[in-house]
């Protein structure tokens, strides 16, 4: 079997773990920030917002430049912009300026994050592509754990110098973790169209779309939903948090054994169930249950389709292939938000949670007519290829 636990796929990971908890750090801390400086809901949903558009609309171009350039500048550069965007919060005079601070921030965010999922996937064994997504993941995992509730410690014991010289610090130590990880991918020779979208996993990417809108329906909303019920929304986090890192290494193996069709098409479904038991609760058992069937769910089901995405892009299109994805990501998880924001205005959040499910059933339906015969038909193709011995 192929070695996975290589230095530099274990640099990477540990790096993608400080630089998700410099990004969760804040996630909850810069809502109360913002009003602290002045401003009101509508400018605190807009500097939310500018983040994710910025790097919905970065993406993309990263993802085409990274087959061309290579990952490493990307990533060093990336990095560089998301240390001193971190550090230029504290000299922030005003909301507009705010605004213009979240939409540098959004673009560091892009090119970083971006450039280095590319880079670890050239980094793991073709046949433990599924078991090394799991890991890597769990990195961010972790972080979604760890980063908002050491943000809120900080804030509430320190201050927000505090807060924005941690950010730096560790992204600093991201920049230099991933700085001495030797990448294997050589960029190609000679000028090359620059491609924004992977035409090939289009189906795919609208199928992550719409289980994101439920993630980002979970990440919004479960906390708001929590007091309603009176109960604290970190027992759903930390359960979620601690199922979803116990299972990715698990899924992966599967994924790798059996193909990512035998792990995706169960984990939807799970998430589907716990969408449902979500809507149904009024108590912390049920949430508890919830959050464990979503971490089994979800946590199975992410790390799986990045693998399948990687095995449907042209090996020398996995850059645009990642960014394609992750602008999925991003704007199901923006725009699940604004959706189920309005959902939950005029219904409540039961219902919030039950049109969440909804959208996870979508996601599932798309993946069963549209993905999986594609998945079934490049598994055949492969199949072929291999030379009688």
């Amino acid at each position: 079997m192929e070695r996975l636990w290589t230095k530099q796929f274990t640099l990477m990971t540990i790096g993608n773990l400080f630089l998700f908890n410099a990004f969760y750090m804040l996630y909850p801390t810069l809502p109360p920030y913002i009003k602290q400086m002045g401003g009101n809901e509508s400018q605190v949903g807009l500097a939310m917002g500018a983040f994710m558009l910025s790097a919905v609309i970065f993406r993309p171009l990263v993802g085409g430049l990274l087959e061309r350039f290579g990952r490493r500048p990307f990533i060093v550069w990336g990095l560089l912009l998301f240390t001193l965007a971190m550090y230029m919060y504290e000299w922030v005079g005003g909301i507009v300026v705010l605004m213009g601070l979240r939409i540098l921030h959004g673009m560091s965010w892009a090119v970083s994050t971006t450039a280095t999922t590319t880079a670890i996937t050239d980094m793991i064994p073709s046949t433990r592509r599924g078991e090394g997504m799991g890991w890597f993941s769990t990195s961010m995992t972790l972080a979604m754990a760890i980063g908002p509730m050491f943000g809120i410690w900080v804030t509430q014991n320190l201050s927000y110098s505090a807060l924005f010289l941690f950010g730096v610090v560790l992204s600093a130590a991201a920049l230099l973790l991933t700085f001495g990880a030797k990448m294997p991918f050589q960029p190609h020779k000679g000028a090359r169209k620059i491609e924004l979208f992977e035409k090939s996993v289009l189906p795919i990417a609208v199928s992550v779309f719409f289980l994101f809108i439920a993630y980002g329906g979970i990440t919004t909303f479960v906390p708001l939903f929590a007091d309603s019920i009176q109960i604290n929304s970190g027992a759903f986090f930390l359960a979620f948090a601690a199922t979803l890192a116990l299972s990715r290494p698990i899924s992966g193996k599967l994924s790798d054994r059996y193909g990512e069709i035998f792990v995706i098409v169960p984990a939807l479904i799970i998430t589907i169930c716990a969408l449902i038991v979500l809507s149904l609760s009024t108590g912390l058992i049920g949430v508890l249950v919830s959050a464990v069937l979503f971490g089994i769910g979800f946590g199975s089901a992410q790390p799986a389709l990045q693998a399948a995405t990687i095995r449907l892009a042209r090996s020398d299109r996995k850059g645009v292939a990642i960014a394609s994805i992750s602008t999925a990501n991003d704007l199901g998880i923006g725009l699940g938000a604004i959706m189920l924001g309005w959902v939950s205005q005029y219904t409540s959040y039961h219902v919030l949670f039950a049109v969440s499910a909804l959208s996870v059933a979508f996601s599932l339906i798309l993946f069963t007519f549209f993905v999986k015969r594609l998945l079934k038909n490049k598994q055949s193709l492969n199949a072929d290829s291999v030379p009688f011995e």
